[in-house]
């Protein structure tokens, strides 16, 4: 059961003088801790709430690439990362992109992964990774600690966007970073505290809430997203259609950009919008965002809580649009 919401931003201390173990908002407050608790419990390390996916990867990369060095990116994953190191290059980070299925490049100072990638959903070779002297970040947004756990596969970082399926409802924004070596937790600690990359009492109270229904949320998502994905192979106007076997997220190419747009904006149940892993289904074509770095006709379809024959109904009067020109 989620507990109080306390907003506060300090604490008194004792009566000695002596802070407790809550004294000011950006080193620790009491909704934050809870529910780092309940998210290293799910991801078997020790938790740290950020107040967005992108602020957990800032935070963990910050800390662990030593100044010059190069981390090596899973090629086709969330391209809002190969963002970030670029636009962070000139204070000396190195970023390379390499296929995820195969070996990590010789080389590499620090490594991030995806399990699965978004949106091209191929699954890295963790074997190969805990082989590389490097340490491995991977992100298990889309999988969640429900179908992929990293620290067990020698991964020494968990990612997630908690914006995602662990909050479920498209009303917070949050990131988590859990790690098994109380060293580097510490050190991503202090991090965290100087840089001030800190969740809103709100956003982690939202967030508990959210996991409290995870299992079930994911449970009938992937059911779903079972059955579209196969009633997807097979339709005439899908060229490619993208599934790793588990998980609610989807993703299909149709014949160009052109197609895509038209599929993407003729549902009517289904939301032609951004973001994924929340109740309602959305779907988007990626290339809007990515550009070279997918197909010009792919289109990412995030499952939701809708009825199957709904969603599959609402798809196929949208694929109808695929040859249409108005």
């Amino acid at each position: 059961m989620t507990g109080s919401l306390d907003r506060s931003a300090a604490w008194p201390y004792d009566e000695a003088g002596e802070p407790g173990p809550f004294s000011y908002v950006r080193a620790e407050h009491p909704n934050q801790v809870a529910v780092e608790r309940a998210l290293g419990a799910l991801d078997g390390g020790r938790a740290l709430l950020y107040p967005a996916g992108m602020g957990a990867v800032t935070g963990v990369v910050l800390t662990m690439l030593p100044p010059g060095g190069t981390i090596a990116l899973a090629a086709g994953a969330y391209y809002g990362h190969k963002q970030l190191f670029d636009h962070l290059g000139p204070w000396g980070i190195n970023a390379v992109e390499y296929d995820q299925q195969g070996s990590p490049p010789e080389g590499a100072d620090l490594i991030l992964i995806e399990a699965p990638s978004n949106p091209l959903l191929t699954m890295p070779n963790f074997e190969e990774c805990a082989a590389h002297p490097a340490p491995v970040i991977c992100d298990a947004t889309l999988a969640s600690p429900l179908r992929v756990l990293p620290l067990e596969l020698g991964c020494d970082v968990a990612l997630h966007s908690a914006t995602k399926v662990l909050g479920g409802h498209d009303d917070l924004l949050a990131g988590v970073a859990t790690v098994a070596d109380d060293s580097l937790y510490e050190r991503l600690h202090l991090t965290r505290r100087l840089t001030g990359l800190v969740a809103s009492a709100d956003t982690a109270w939202l967030l508990e809430r959210g996991l409290q229904t995870l299992d079930v949320r994911f449970a009938r998502m992937e059911a779903t997203a079972m059955v579209l994905a196969a009633q997807l192979a097979s339709h005439p106007a899908v060229t490619v259609c993208r599934y790793p076997g588990f998980g609610f997220l989807i993703s299909f190419d149709a014949a160009d950009r052109d197609a895509a747009r038209r599929i993407e904006t003729a549902t009517e149940t289904i939301e032609n919008a951004t973001s994924l892993g929340g109740t309602r289904t959305k779907l988007e074509s990626r290339n809007r965002w990515e550009g070279e770095r997918c197909p010009e006709g792919l289109l990412r379809l995030s499952v939701g809580l809708e009825d199957v024959e709904v969603l599959w109904a609402d798809l196929e009067r949208a694929l109808a649009h695929a040859g249409s020109v108005s």
